[in-house]
């Protein structure tokens, strides 16, 4: 299967496409989108300002500019508010956006972040099951992506999607 889980920084990988954790706004923020816009560079946040935004759930895409990867896809993911206003349908949307739009701009390879557990508070292992089970089932049905990355910023993220993906190869 062209998924794994590594620990890293996402800015500093090599691949056609890196997912930014984004803000509805796409203009720059904390955490992952903070770290992405410093590496791109200023003409990554002139970009954004001609997109208008994005709605969760949903994903657009810009160039990397100084950034290894030639793409960046941004989607903001849900915020955490319990589990009753569709946060995992949300979560699930953002991977499955990601992925159609990566190959719909001929990508072959793509590294995401743990969307939405950091300042958007979504539970960590729930995020994990979700993103796994979403981008696996995705690689099953497409054939176009060679490789797809986690990028775990720490080592609580990276147990949490490798137990996860442990997990959905079990049920297989």
């Amino acid at each position: 299967m062209p998924f794994s889980v590594i620990t890293g920084d996402i800015t500093k990988q090599h691949s056609d496409a890196i997912v930014n954790a984004a803000n509805t706004s796409l203009l720059g923020g904390g955490g992952v989108d903070g770290a992405i816009h410093r590496a791109a560079g200023p003409e990554l946040l002139a970009e954004c300002r001609t997109l208008n935004g994005c709605r969760t759930g949903e994903a657009k895409i810009t160039m990397g500019y100084r950034l290894p990867a030639k793409y960046v896809i941004h989607t903001p993911g849900p915020i955490w508010r319990g589990g009753g206003a569709g946060e995992e349908r949300l979560l699930e949307s953002c991977y499955r956006s990601c992925l159609m739009l990566a190959e719909q701009n001929g990508c072959r390879t793509v590294d995401f972040p743990s969307v939405s557990t950091g300042v958007y508070h979504f539970p960590l292992d729930r995020a994990a099951k979700i993103a796994v089970e979403t981008i696996c089932g995705y690689l099953k049905e497409h054939s176009g992506l060679e490789r797809v990355r986690m990028v775990c910023f720490d080592l609580r993220t990276e147990q949490a999607y490798v137990a996860a993906l442990q997990k959905y190869k079990g049920m297989q």
